[in-house]
């Protein structure tokens, strides 16, 4: 029998108050039996000196005990930081970056700060636990009021002690079991019941060492106990859990609905994409590049600075290889005004009037920015021959006179879903996917 009368597998009892303070970003109280730690989590702009212009964010977190934590007042830290203190702030503050993107926070800083005002042993894995349920209300308030556009926390984060006291594998030790323990071990995981890992593991064979057996063991124990942990967190956050493992928000620089309709279909496993028009923007940027991608590129940047999400912009056109790759960027506008596809397929036929060599291609280079990460580019290509006369009434721009080596008639003249399929935009989509996953 334990000093508490609780079973070797049992959690002591677990009391989550979220909400506790009115002026942090986030708080919540965490009980776990007599342990009582404080966690409130301040937002604040800027980072660090070490990541500024990178694009990313920082979390970092401070403990202390009170000085009436604990049966013996505890000094309060002065200007020399007590060395127990500024090690579990560390330990703190590394886990709750295991579980975070902190390229979507911006430049901008979240502060996790656990003040113990009771201790009963576990203080340091119930600050981490508590502090996790701290920053996903911090970053739902945060969203909600358009600070944040994409929420940090991309997995699940909770913690646990566990130990060996007279040869038996305890779960969540309170402090006359930690006191006589052979061997003492903090657990940190992050995920869920299918995919739990561990972020830390400290372990400490303070009595006698420890076998192989023994750590599986243990570890078994505190995979139960952080299991139900993440009950009680998700218990305790209700609606506003969604904040956990959410998508990044990807903005599309196109108000065309065909297009977002294909890039939610195709990118629906990385990102939520929205349209500007859904994040009440328009961007309108010179795009003077001399390349395809540099204007995608372009774009893209664009709209990541505007909106500090991560954003994605095409840029396509016809490359004629008799014109020595004319109208390419300037497809759009061949003519002179942006976008009179008559007038530029009736100066594309007067230039081509006397040209054997016939062969083309459709190009498209597409651009993805996050914040804090290098921009991905793909460019996709569709060969074919730019024909005498005009085929078929379907389709936009150059497609009456592009006969496509793939589908064998102009993309004026295809079917939609065989267009999509071999299209230079499609094309470019997979190869971005490509790239995306070896990201």
């Amino acid at each position: 029998m334990r000093a508490d009368g609780r079973a070797p597998d049992e959690l002591r009892s677990v009391t989550i108050l979220p909400d506790y303070t009115e002026m942090a970003a986030g708080s919540a109280l965490i009980c776990c039996g007599k342990t009582r730690v404080l966690c409130t989590a301040s937002f604040q702009p800027g980072v660090p000196p070490f990541l500024k212009g990178q694009g990313r964010g920082w979390v970092t977190a401070e403990y202390a005990m009170l000085p009436g934590a604990t049966p013996t007042r505890k000094a309060r830290d002065g200007i020399k930081k007590d060395g127990r203190g500024v090690e579990i702030s560390r330990l703190i503050g590394r886990s709750l970056r295991a579980c975070c993107d902190l390229s979507r926070l911006g430049e901008n800083t979240i502060t996790l700060d656990c003040d113990v005002l009771q201790a009963d042993g576990g203080t340091r894995t119930a600050s981490i636990t508590g502090a996790f349920v701290a920053l996903c209300l911090a970053v739902n308030r945060l969203m909600e009021k358009g600070i944040l556009q994409d929420s940090p926390v991309c997995r699940q984060l909770a913690a646990v002690s566990v130990g060996l006291v007279e040869d038996r594998p305890l779960l969540d030790l309170c402090y006359v079991e930690d006191s006589a323990a052979q061997v003492d071990m903090n657990a940190v995981m992050i995920g869920g019941p299918d995919d739990l890992s561990l972020a830390e593991l400290q372990g400490t064979g303070e009595g006698r060492t420890f076998t192989r057996p023994e750590l599986s063991a243990l570890l078994d124990l505190a995979d139960k106990g952080i299991l139900d942990l993440m009950c009680a967190q998700r218990e305790i956050l209700g609606e506003r859990a969604h904040v956990i493992g959410k998508k990044q928000r990807l903005v599309l620089a196109s108000g065309n609905f065909g297009k977002l309709k294909e890039m939610r279909m195709l990118l629906r496993e990385h990102f939520d994409v929205v349209s500007m028009t859904e994040m009440g923007v328009e961007v309108d940027v010179e795009e003077n590049g001399e390349s395809f991608e540099e204007n995608a590129l372009i774009k893209a940047n664009a709209l990541m600075r505007l909106t500090g999400c991560a954003a994605v912009a095409d840029d396509s056109g016809l490359e004629v290889d008799a014109l020595c790759g004319r109208p390419g960027v300037h497809s759009a506008r061949y003519a002179g005004v942006h976008g009179d596809d008559e007038a530029n397929n009736r100066l594309l036929l007067h230039e081509m009037e006397e040209k054997e060599e016939r062969s083309a291609r459709y190009v498209c280079a597409m651009a993805l920015v996050r914040p804090g990460h290098e921009p991905i580019l793909a460019r996709g290509t569709c060969e074919g021959q730019i024909l005498r006369e005009y085929r078929g009434s379907g389709g936009f721009g150059y497609d009456p006179l592009f006969l496509s080596e793939d589908l064998g008639v102009t993309f004026a003249q295809a079917q939609l879903a065989d267009k999509n399929q071999i299209s230079h935009r499609a094309r470019a989509i997979r190869l971005l996917l490509d790239a995306l996953k070896e990201k």
